[in-house]
Parts: C-alpha cells; structure tokens; sequence
C-alpha cells in the first residue's frame, strides 16, 4: 500500500494484524473492520415489507447473519476454495450469501437472473458449485433437479430452505480462512452458451479497487447508495455493494426499473449515490426536460439561461449554485437527496453530462471492465472533464495506449492491483490479453490527455475502416442520438458498400420508441415497419449527419420490427448481430 501521502485507506493502519494481515483486507475482513466502526449504522435496506414499507438492517445484525451463514455453509462441508452460486434479483439475501460465501473461505459465483434457465445450467456446469442459492421464480426448477449442487432458496416462499432459516450449531468459526490473494468471485461476462468466459477475481483485486477508487472521489458512511442495476454485474457488485460496505454506508436494493417504483425508492430511500447506465440516465433526464418544456417558451428560456449561468459558475468557480436554483426540479423528479450521480457501463452524450451538471447534481462518468474489479478511471467531481471517462488511478496503477495513431488514439492496457487473475480454466484465452510485459489489454480505444484523463474512442473490435482509410468508431455516431426520445435504440456497423474495393460505409439498425408510434397514431403491431415511421427517423439521422464529418455519415437505414438484445448493462450484444456482408 502507498504510505508516503494520506489515502482513503490510512485508516486501516489500526486494524493491522488483529483483524487482517496481508497487504489488504480480504472482503470479509475489511466487511468486519467496517461492522466495528459502524455497528448501528443502516447496511442493508429494501422495501419488501408490508405494503411495500422499508426495511433495515445495521451493519451488526447483518454481520451475526453473515457469521451464521458462514459457519452453516462450513458444517455442511464448504471448505476453503469451493464455489458457491447465487442468481437472484437484488435483494439483502444475495448480499448476505455473497458475504458469507467469503467468510467460509469459499469463492462467489454471482449468475445473472435475466439468463434463461438452460444458458443457467451451462454456467453452473462450468463453475460447478456445491451451493446454489436461488430466486423464488427459479428455485422450483432446479431444486427438483439431481444435481451436483444443493439447492436453496433466496425467497421466504420456500421456508424450509430460505437463506434466512439456515441456523448452524455454533457460530465459533474462522471466518478469516481467506487470504488476499485467494480468489473471491468468478463472473462471466459472455458465452453463456459452448464455453463461458469467467473472470477470475481475487479479493485483492476486489478490495483495491474499493479503496483506490476514493482517491477520485470521497464517500461517506452518511451516504445511501442504491443498487438498482442488477447486482451480478461487477459494476454494481463494485460501485454500489463493495464500496458501501468499504465505509459503512447503506445499500437500499431496488428490484424494477419500473418508474412509479423506482421514483417511491428515489424518495423514501433518501438516495444520495445513484450509479447507472446511460439508458437510466436518459430517461430520467427526458422525464425532467418534458416538464420543464411543459411549463411553457417563457419559463423553458429562463430556466435553460439560468441552467447555463449555473454551470459557467460551477465549472469556474467550484460553487454549485444549481441545488438551489432548481431544488423544485429536482424534488420533482424525486433526485434532490442525490449528492452524486455515477455514469458507467457505456459512453454518455456529453449533452447530458452537463445538463445534469447545470441542474446542481455533482454527475461524473467512470470507465472500466469486469477484468479489472471493474474501476480504473474516475472523474473528479471538482475537476471533470465532460469529454473524458475519467482520470485514471496514478500512482496506484499504471495505464498506456498501445500503437497509438498519429491523433493519439490505440488500445487502453492497464496494470495494476485490481487486474484479474485471469480467465477460469481458459490459459490460452488469458494469455491473449496481457502483452509480454503484463499490461491487459481492454480491447477499448481510446488516448490520454497530458493529465491522465481517459477519452474514449470505441471498442477495437467494432471499429470501422471507410475507403479513405478513416477509422470510425461506431459509439461516438450512436452516442450523438441519445437525447432523441424517438429513437429506443440504434446500433452502428459497416457495411461493404462496393464488393469490388470491400470499402466500408456507415449503416444505422433503428428500432423507433413506441412514443413515436403513440405520437403518429399507428399500431406498432400491425404496422411496425410504417413508412411514415421511417422518415420520421430519417429526418433525425439528416439532422445528425450535418455534425459529423463526411466520412462517418450514415448512408443506410435499417428499420428494426424487433430490439437486439440487450446486456444487464443494456448495450447491444453486437456478437448477435447477424451478419451483414
């Protein structure tokens, strides 16, 4: 650890030896250390309770559940080193098993619930766990299977084998049997069908990340963070779940996106961390905008002059005169309690970056994978650059852009405590993405400025050649259509525009709102390629054609009956994308 400057972590020098000994906690162990500074804090928050009412538990009645479960697990033969599954919804039961899995030394395998239950199995006879702990809508299919797992429920609607009812004969365990290097969770993030890729996290990796991630941004154990995407996801197993526990904040487990939930949740749970996607953050913006406008030319001007001044004076001056001017705005839209908002898991329009920003809400944009815990860029919220995905960790890792481009631009490779140990059972896969002198490759493009922020240009893989040899990056086009309410997706690709010289030119897959169908008054089902619908969307494509440069412009306009199918993290799964060539 640096010891030479004050760090987030400073304070962990007065649990040395007595409750860890590496050079970081593991997670269980830094989950305890914060249990003994906060023990009456909220930890675990839902509103599961009667009448949808909130439900709490402090950090100290969730570390008894956590020991509890932890010294079951062991009774029943968990040793060091085996894996334990958990697929389920958000919910305090997953955040207790993920817990608890740890302290008995096993390593979590966390499953997203969206997967169908065939794609399920694949990855449990990948990892092949001899726990899996299961939502109610699944629990019945596996748990009459005969399987190599035993299977338990996450929901009280199986009480006989509910994650709360599990009581062990003595909790007098060693809930430390971890070490830092030891491996805490393997994630997959692809190949759910033939064999899947797991990422193989130590608690190392985890822990580090946590605290690294505070030198760009202070958190606080005051602060309630909503996990709201799902929590499978190293986002929000990072962001939300492992750096709430790293201080002793509360976790508040959002289960819908649904709006009239999510808004009830915003308000009652006091939020004050909201971390999302570009896709919840786009509606919650055309939600406040839509009002805004409501309220007539006169008041949409002053206030759009007023969100301006705003922000030329948090920008200059470091004051953020905007909590003030808009609090009615924001309580309107259930987000006056935020004191930051998170950006992560894709590219955000910078328009909206600075709309946020304008309003008062403290709104940076993170970056990173689930090979790398996932956070190694982060932008300070006094000194954000909207352009960038933020400033990366020196001196605490290390980060590059190899073979750039005479404009700077080549792929992200990073080195640091919170890279991943590798793939799981898959060395040949994992060797690929480290060069000889240990970076990991991130398969991203993109350049660094003089301060060691990150500007992110696309994905290598997606990266488009046209005949002039222009390279285009099919994220920024798409990025420049996120505010447009009529459009619910568009995915760019090349396509070969002349078989002879196999030069690539810009095509659009658009899968229009069902606003817009509401607003032309057509059925979506019985006419969901409507011409009119069509140019409609043709004349925002014109619109954002004059921005960009003549060699990125999109040619060709694909309309979609259907939406490609979306990761947890709701960007396209390009790989499904047939073929266009």
């Amino acid at each position: 650890m640096q010891t030479t400057t004050k760090t987030p972590w400073d304070f962990l020098s007065k649990y040395k030896d007595s409750d860890f000994s590496g050079e970081w906690p593991t997670v269980p162990e830094m989950f305890f250390i914060t249990t003994k500074r906060f023990p009456e804090r909220p930890c675990f928050t839902d509103f599961e309770g009667e009448g949808g009412s909130k439900n709490t538990l402090s950090y100290s009645q969730v570390e008894q559940k956590v020991k509890e479960l932890a010294s079951w697990l062991t009774e029943k033969g968990i040793q060091k080193g085996d894996r334990i599954a958990v697929s389920g919804k958000n919910s305090p039961q997953w955040g207790l098993v993920f817990l608890a899995s740890l302290a008995a030394g096993a390593t979590i395998c966390p499953i997203d619930y969206a997967l169908h239950e065939e794609e399920i199995k694949n990855l449990l006879n990948t990892a092949k766990p001899k726990f899996f702990f299961v939502d109610e809508e699944k629990f019945p299919t596996f748990d009459a299977q005969n399987a190599e797992y035993k299977v338990y429920s996450l929901s009280p609607k199986f009480p006989e084998k509910y994650v709360y009812s599990l009581k062990p004969n003595s909790i007098e365990h060693d809930f430390r049997s971890a070490k830092e290097d030891d491996l805490a969770a393997i994630l997959f993030t692809s190949g759910t069908t033939g064999n899947p890729k797991g990422v193989m996290l130590t608690h190392k990796n985890l822990v580090s990340d946590a605290y690294i991630a505070q030198t760009r941004m202070d958190i606080f154990s005051t602060d309630v963070f909503y996990a709201l995407l799902p929590i499978h996801h190293a986002y929000t197993m990072q962001a939300v779940f492992i750096e709430s526990l790293s201080v002793g904040a509360e976790i508040v487990f959002g289960k819908s996106m649904a709006v009239s939930r999510l808004m009830k949740e915003l308000r009652e749970g006091q939020i004050t961390m909201l971390l999302g996607v570009p896709l919840l953050f786009n509606k919650l913006l055309a939600g406040i905008m839509k009002g805004i406008k409501a309220k007539g030319p006169l008041v949409n001007g002053a206030i759009h002059a007023m969100m301006w001044i705003s922000y030329i004076i948090k920008k200059v001056f470091k004051v953020n005169p905007g909590k003030t001017l808009f609090k009615s705005v924001l309580k309107q839209a259930n987000i006056q309690s935020l004191r930051i908002a998170i950006c992560g898991g894709g590219p955000l329009a910078s328009s909206v970056f600075k709309i946020y920003n304008e309003m008062g809400i403290d709104f940076v944009q993170g970056y990173g994978l689930t090979e790398t815990s996932p956070i190694i860029a982060l932008n300070p919220i006094s000194r954000f650059k909207i352009e960038s995905v933020g400033q990366y960790f020196f001196p605490y890792m290390e980060m590059k852009i190899l073979e750039p481009s005479a404009d700077g631009i080549g792929e992200v490779a990073v080195k640091g405590p919170m890279v991943f140990k590798g793939y799981y059972n898959m060395e040949e896969e994992t060797a690929k993405v480290f060069t000889p002198d240990g970076f990991f490759k991130t398969g991203d493009l993109g350049n660094l400025d003089s301060e060691g922020y990150l500007i992110l240009a696309g994905r290598v893989k997606n990266m488009i050649v046209t005949e002039g040899g222009k390279n285009v990056y099919p994220e920024e086009i798409e990025n420049a259509f996120q505010l447009f309410t009529d459009i619910a997706q568009i995915t760019v690709r090349g396509y070969i525009a002349d078989k002879a010289t196999k030069s690539e030119q810009i095509e659009a897959l658009v899968y229009a709102s069902d606003d817009l169908f509401a607003r032309l008054n057509i059925n979506r089902e019985a006419s969901p390629l409507d011409e009119s619908v069509k140019s409609e969307i043709e004349k925002i494509i014109s619109k954002v054609n004059k921005e960009l440069q003549p060699y990125a412009r999109i040619s060709k306009i694909t309309m979609l009956e259907q939406p490609l199918e979306m990761t947890t993290t709701q960007k396209v799964k390009r790989g499904k994308i047939s073929s266009n060539e």
